[in-house]
């Protein structure tokens, strides 16, 4: 008799050790390793209502094409998008490529099958005075001095040095007083320099000084009301109220300053290759997004201002 629970047990161990094996190569972050889990194993309990069995580390070996369309199928009836079709899948055949050298088998049904089509949204960033008028009133909306000024800093950084919000709130009392030069990082964590301008520099001064908390070096330099670490949401509910003061789309969010600093950068005719390096892309083509902005807006001033258009 077949021990189900022996078999469940054997596959999860090997997805257990492909994690552990990606651990030791370094570059991923936790939240990326927490994802690939849940793809993977979601995947496999998939696979076991598929065959109507629990899926063996011998039955991963069988999984062939019409099995993945069959996933696939089912991952887009309940709603999931292109884009999150393609990253599971791209967390699944991962795993199958290192099971596949484990043990010494080519899982070509896996490989085989196609990620979806899907177009890459354009970032949407603000124009300049927009954003500086969303700091502005950020910076205006909160009773307490110092939450003002804490938020006001937050979305300084966003803006003059393109981080993303979680790398300003990673920032800890070690990285201050900030100098003109800063050190981030950022996803799978790659580290970059990025230049820190006389305003933001302030603004974190002007924060510091009214911040009535005190935390050691290695305590976050941003802080809640309460003395613990600053949650994102917070800045991101600060920032829906100001675009709704102001009458901005719903996409001027935190995340749209980031884009904001590339695209306000490469209009001053900054290098795409730089900027890349200041975002901290490991792709130029995602950095090229901003170049297509460019153009999208070069060719909406063109329509507006041609007599023929």
């Amino acid at each position: 008799m077949v021990d189900l629970n022996s078999q469940r047990s054997a596959t999860s161990d090997l997805v257990e050790d492909w994690l552990t094996w990606l651990k030791s190569l370094g570059g991923r972050s936790n939240k990326t390793i927490i994802a690939y889990r849940n793809d993977v194993f979601n995947f496999i309990k998939f696979m076991s209502k598929h065959f109507q069995n629990e899926i063996s580390p011998t039955k991963l070996k069988t999984i062939e094409l019409i099995d993945m369309r069959a996933w696939m199928a089912f991952e887009r009836t309940n709603g999931l998008s292109s884009r999150s079709v393609s990253r599971k899948l791209s967390a699944i055949k991962g795993f199958f490529i290192w099971l596949g050298e484990q043990e010494n088998f080519e899982p070509t049904g896996v490989l085989a099958v196609r990620s979806p089509k899907f177009h890459n949204k354009l970032p949407r960033p603000l124009e300049k005075n927009a954003a500086k008028n969303l700091i502005s009133t950020v910076k205006s909306q909160n009773k307490l001095d110092w939450v003002s000024a804490r938020d006001g800093a937050v979305l300084t950084l966003l803006y003059c040095c393109g981080l993303r919000i979680s790398e300003a709130l990673s920032l800890t009392k070690s990285d201050v007083p900030l100098t003109e030069i800063l050190r981030i990082k950022g996803k799978n964590n790659k580290e970059r320099v990025v230049p820190v301008i006389k305003i933001a520099i302030d603004c974190v001064n002007e924060y510091i000084r009214l911040c009535p908390f005190s935390s050691t070096r290695d305590g976050p330099l941003f802080i809640g009301v309460r003395g613990g670490p600053l949650n994102p949401r917070i800045i991101q509910k600060v920032t829906e109220k100001a675009r709704r003061e102001l009458g901005l789309e719903e996409s001027a969010t935190p995340h749209a300053m980031r884009h904001s600093f590339a695209t306000h950068l490469l209009e001053a005719g900054g290098d795409l290759r730089a900027i890349q390096d200041l975002l901290g892309h490991s792709s130029l083509s995602t950095t090229q997004n901003y170049t297509a902005v460019n153009q999208e807006k070069l060719m909406e001033i063109y329509k507006s201002a041609h007599p023929k258009a």
